[in-house]
Formats: C-alpha cells, sequence, structure tokens
C-alpha cells in the first residue's frame, strides 16, 4: 500500500477511518470521521469519498457517512465468527426462551470479549451489552471464561493490569482474578455479581469445537437476586449442543 505524505500506509488509515463507527456512533460527518481519525481535512474528504465509491462507505441523504453493506459483505462471506453464529442461534434461541433473560455469544478478539449476537425479551434484566460491542476480560462473565481457557500469556498480560472498576463488585486485584480464573476452569462456568451492572448477575459457559477448543462463551445476564442453576443449567445444555453442531 503507498504511504501518505504522514507516513502512514492506505490500510492504516482505512482502519482508523473504520474504527471510528462504534455501536452507538453509526452515522458521522465526513469532517467527523477525519477529526477522530487523525486525517486532514482534504485527506479525509478525499479518502472518504473513495471509499463511498467503492461502497466500503455509504451517504445517507443528509450526506452523512455510514458503513456500506458491500463491506458487511465482504466480511462475512467466509467470515469463522459467522459459522460459529449460525451453529449458534437455534441453542441460544431454546436458552432465551427458557430463561426469558439475555442471551448471548461472544468470542475472544485482541484481548476483549467481542459478542457476536444477543437475544432479548422486553421485561429482560439490564444489559450494556451490544451486538459488536466489546466488554473487558475481567469484568464480563464471558470475559472471565474466555480468560480462563485463554492462553497463559494472555492471562498474565491482563493479571499484570490495570484492572479498572466498573462498578464496586468488578475484581480489580490480580490475586483475586487469579482465583477466580481457577474456580472458573474447575466449575465449568463463571459467575459475576454485579461485575459490569449493579443489579445484575452475568454468567456463561465456555463453547467448544470439534477438537474441544474453547472457541466462545455462551452468557446470560439475570436480575442480580436471581437463581443461577436454572440458567446455567440452560447454558451448559447449550453449549453441549453448539459443540455437537460444530463436530458435526
Amino acid at each position: 500500500m503507498a504511504n501518505s505524505p504522514t507516513g502512514d500506509s492506505v490500510t492504516e488509515r482505512l482502519l482508523r477511518v473504520l474504527e471510528t463507527f462504534t455501536p452507538t456512533r453509526t452515522v458521522q460527518s465526513a469532517s467527523e470521521i477525519g477529526r477522530r481519525a487523525g486525517l486532514p481535512a482534504s485527506t479525509a474528504h478525499r479518502f472518504i469519498g473513495e471509499l463511498v465509491e467503492t461502497g466500503l462507505l455509504e451517504r445517507d441523504e443528509d450526506r452523512r457517512i455510514r458503513v456500506g453493506m458491500r463491506l458487511w459483505e465482504l466480511a462475512t462471506r467466509s467470515s469463522a465468527a459467522l459459522r460459529l453464529r449460525q451453529a449458534a442461534m437455534p441453542a441460544m434461541e431454546r436458552v432465551q426462551a427458557a430463561v426469558g433473560e439475555h442471551t448471548q455469544l461472544a468470542i475472544l478478539e485482541q484481548g476483549e470479549a467481542l459478542f457476536l449476537e444477543r437475544l432479548s425479551s422486553r421485561d429482560a434484566t439490564s444489559n450494556i451489552t451490544r451486538i459488536a460491542g466489546r466488554l473487558p476480560l475481567h469484568a464480563s462473565s464471558s470475559g472471565l471464561v474466555l480468560l480462563a481457557y485463554g492462553p497463559a500469556e494472555l492471562q498474565e498480560q491482563v493479571l499484570a493490569g490495570p484492572l479498572p472498576a466498573l462498578t464496586r463488585a468488578t475484581i480489580t486485584d490480580p490475586a483475586a482474578l487469579r482465583r477466580k480464573l481457577a474456580e472458573v476452569r474447575r466449575l465449568g462456568h463463571a459467575v459475576a455479581p454485579g461485575s459490569i451492572e449493579e443489579v445484575a448477575t452475568g454468567l456463561a459457559v465456555p463453547v467448544r469445537d470439534a477438537a474441544g477448543r474453547v472457541v466462545a462463551a455462551l452468557s446470560v445476564v439475570v436480575a442480580r437476586d436471581a437463581a443461577v442453576e436454572p440458567p446455567l443449567a440452560a447454558l451448559h445444555a447449550a453449549a453441549r449442543g453448539i459443540h455437537s453442531t460444530l463436530g458435526a
């Protein structure tokens, strides 16, 4: 890729532009994108125009910019995450119907829990998770599962901190986190009361592929004072079903 006068490659500029979009910031002006991506105004408008021409970005009727369907099409053609989501959906629907709360599927991505899917009902417990959103490994139940079964190097990196508190119940002590990870491996699931939101408890189990590797975490979010045994049983059964589907 050719470099710009500032020394960054086209790939680097493309990544910075796309990273300005978030689950809550889905539409922006070209100037806003340029400022957040650290691009000069003239470069930003020219570069964004090229991305619109290729379909990677789109303009709405107010000439504001959003991620284009072409980018979604390319990203999902051979995505392992898409295949995992498709394999997990029937089991997730059964969990959501049985528990009546948020049901989520997350994978380990660049040191965070990245959520591929979320099923919810109108009266479900409060939950900040969004599809394509991320949560820290040390705080979320899904993150604790992914970290507990993740590479030892990643565990040591996270344990070395920082471990920011999202609530008063978030684990911020490295020794306590190390004990929690050992507990997750021993029990085969994570229970995280009040770790993300004071009023809720996150429950998560590992999802294994055909080779037995943990490739995802399946979780539900229930009320802080709710019984955890029934939803955990539903999660474990669903994880076994997903494992069988991936094996097939």
